[in-house]
């Protein structure tokens, strides 16, 4: 059977770290199977994480330690879509502590140099299909945003 899933490259022995980061904070996520390096291996430390197997909200995800040869960055992300702004407030502000970067429009960057999409599933909602004046006005509002912001994309959608 064939099966696709993300394979994350960390050039700084961080997967299992974020592996064990996300079990501990994300539904539905946990650390399956971690696999340390033989000798010899290029880029990796003997006897430490090499091949971390864990799932991450359900989606299962192979990270791999292996040096600075590759690096992470936002071509690469998790849609993480939220149940309103106190979820949003919450896994942003987790996502962006200890390290982690905010970006634009919902975007930010934790810890582990690891992308994520931060999205309310009201944004999806007021944007539609990006065709009407409503949509199109909250999706203005979206790209000015950080963080998003529901409230100021209800009042964007409405005109106000």
């Amino acid at each position: 059977m064939v099966t696709v899933r993300p394979h994350l490259w960390f050039g700084n022995d961080l997967a299992h770290e974020a592996a064990a980061f996300y079990a501990d904070h994300l539904p539905d996520s946990s650390v399956r199977r971690v696999i340390t390096a033989a000798e010899g291996i290029p880029g990796a430390t003997a006897g430490a994480p090499f091949i971390v197997e864990f799932t991450v909200c359900g989606v299962e995800v192979v990270g791999l330690n292996a040096g600075p040869a590759l690096r992470l960055d936002e071509a690469f992300s998790f849609y993480l879509r939220c149940d309103g702004q106190e979820e949003v407030d919450h896994y942003w502000d987790l996502l962006t502590a200890d390290g982690g970067k905010p970006g634009p429009c919902g975007w930010c960057t934790d810890r582990f140099g690891v992308s994520w999409q931060v999205i309310p599933r009201q944004l999806e909602e007021l944007c539609g299909d990006y065709t009407t004046p409503a949509n199109q006005r909250a999706m203005q509002a979206m790209l000015q945003m950080g963080k998003i912001d529901v409230a100021t994309l209800e009042a964007a959608h409405r005109g106000a």
